[in-house]
């Protein structure tokens, strides 16, 4: 962590479920102080309360900032002495942001603009935005927002020096027991006796931990150049193999899994590298690489240059990558710290 000894972090929606693994990684290092900075004065209680008690001896590192990202003012009254930023904060739920896609607008791209703006005034020096895979072949309000956030962190990282402000942005797909994610629903649903819920059992979904989304931001943050996407070579399973691996592990009934339909906005399998991003992705292992198109608007001295080979790559997709099977995807959530917590409840 010499990365970060002495330094003061800037999370952006640090209230969520993101910020929560962030300070639970951090507040032990070296790191000088973390900023949570959230709108919900109410969550910011509750974490502060959290931390005092499981972490009183690295608690005074925490320091809270009410705000809200589509106020710039309020962005900037945080930027003071700021040398990273983790930009979480976002609209995130698909159906939600069908039926306000304005609020979607104002928060996942008006608000990355003055995260963005802000940061590159105050001289911060390294800026890392999360994306998600619904920003690729967007469908929905929530994908389309969070697509033109990528726009504008990549146009913004071509007008700052990235000696002085290095921006980049993480793509990732569904983070397991995250706040408002259906692994918990499912919980509460077999808890109380019902029938889980499920949309549709062939429809697939990237699967990943808090932990590896806190990776691949890290990732980022030390191996990416501006203008950057990240993308992390996540496992996939089909709804249907996650929900009964939830029902195996916390006694629901696989006979009765209740299908209710596809919800406004959802797509069957989701994308987290595109078949024109393959054209210049690098691979670097367990993560891609693509790169900021570095060109002008002048086409014409291109053209007479010509152009230079495709890459073999193809779109990387949740149908495409390894389909994890119930005891895989069983052994990959009971790993998870809010599922053994879970379990211990059950226990008692």
């Amino acid at each position: 962590m010499s990365l970060f000894t002495n330094k003061t972090l800037l999370i952006t929606g640090g209230t969520g479920s993101f910020g929560n693994a962030v300070l639970n990684r951090f507040l032990a290092t070296d790191i000088g102080e973390i900023r949570i900075f959230s709108r919900d004065e109410k969550k910011q209680d509750d974490m502060r309360h959290d931390f005092q008690v499981r972490m009183p001896e690295a608690a005074e590192k925490i320091k809270f900032y009410i705000g809200d990202v589509r106020d710039i003012q309020s962005v900037r009254n945080a930027m003071h002495g700021v040398d990273y930023i983790f930009h979480a904060a976002a609209l995130k739920q698909v159906p939600s942001c069908e039926f306000f896609p304005i609020e979607a607008v104002k928060t996942n791209v008006l608000g990355t603009e003055n995260v963005l703006t802000a940061a590159i005034e105050a001289g911060v020096k390294n800026i890392v935005c999360l994306s998600t895979d619904k920003a690729a072949y967007p469908v929905n309000a929530m994908g389309t927002s969070k697509a033109m956030m990528e726009k504008v962190i990549v146009a913004k990282s071509r007008t700052v020096d990235p000696a002085k402000t290095k921006i980049c942005c993480t793509r990732y797909g569904n983070v397991m027991c995250s706040r408002g994610s259906v692994i918990p629903l499912w919980i509460d649903q077999i808890r109380a006796g019902n029938p889980i819920t499920v949309t549709d059992g062939a429809m697939t979904r990237f699967i990943m931990s808090l932990e590896e989304a806190v990776d691949l931001v890290l990732f980022a943050f030390e191996h990416g150049t501006s203008g950057d996407i990240l993308v992390q070579k996540a496992p996939a399973c089909t709804i249907k193999t996650l929900a009964e691996a939830v029902c195996e592990l916390f006694g629901g009934d696989k006979d009765h899994i209740k299908v209710i339909g596809i919800r406004h906005g959802e797509k069957m399998y989701e994308t987290l590298l595109t078949n024109e991003e393959c054209a210049n992705a690098i691979d670097m292992g367990e993560f891609y690489r693509v790169p900021c198109d570095k060109r002008g608007l002048n086409y014409d001295k291109y053209f007479k240059e010509g152009d230079t080979g495709r890459n073999p790559l193809t779109e990387f997709n949740s149908n495409n990558t390894k389909l994890l099977n119930v005891e895989e995807v069983k052994a990959k959530i009971a790993s998870l710290a809010y599922i053994k917590d879970e379990l211990k409840k059950q226990e008692h």
